[in-house]
């Protein structure tokens, strides 16, 4: 339980966490994690449409969960298990996409229009590989290179993965080894 008065997360005072209604524990929640809840949706859905539904799929779920949160973890591991679960859900139901993630017409990141336009060009093709390449991970490698790159420490994607944190280090591993393998092959 967290002491009284601590903040153990973005968001303010826990007191004032607990008293805030359901929806608006909700908005909050989707204001702080809404963007990264979208990006990781994009490591189990590469199609926007699908992926959107994902995300909606992912909100009704915490909306769902929040009245039996206990405050046992932080409210981003809580998030993020939520998220992590209803992705796995989402990937077992439906068929593999064929479409090919470089037709993707939304980009990963916004584009910085400062660069040159030919820098912007080679930037669009390293991200669009870069996606490409992790589209393609296992499942499994997937899930931890898309926490990880929401700054998860091993320790939080351990709990929100439900494996132990040497199971996530190997997993990071194997991941990285795996997309510097598809880059160069591609490059």
């Amino acid at each position: 339980m967290v002491p009284a008065g601590r903040t153990d997360a973005p968001g303010g005072d826990v007191n004032d966490r607990i008293s805030e209604s359901t929806d608006e524990r909700l908005d909050r929640l989707l204001r702080e994690y809404g963007p990264a809840l979208s990006r990781l949706a994009f490591g189990y859905e590469k199609l926007p449409a699908a992926r959107e539904e994902l995300t909606q799929e992912i909100a009704l779920a915490i909306w769902r969960a929040l009245p039996h949160f206990r405050g046992e973890c932080s409210e981003r591991t809580f998030i993020y298990r939520i998220a992590h679960n209803r992705g796995l859900t989402h990937a077992c139901r439906r068929q593999p996409a064929h479409e090919p993630l470089d037709e993707l017409a939304q980009p990963f990141e916004p584009v910085d229009p400062r660069p040159h336009p030919e820098e912007l060009v080679s930037i669009s093709h390293q991200r669009d590989r870069l996606r490409s390449a992790i589209q393609r991970l296992p499942l499994a490698y997937r899930q931890v290179m898309m926490l990880t790159l929401e700054e998860l420490s091993h320790s939080e994607i351990a709990e929100v993965l439900g494996i132990t944190e040497n199971n996530v280090g190997v997993r990071v591993s194997r991941a990285k080894k795996a997309l510097k393998e598809a880059l160069e092959e591609r490059a």
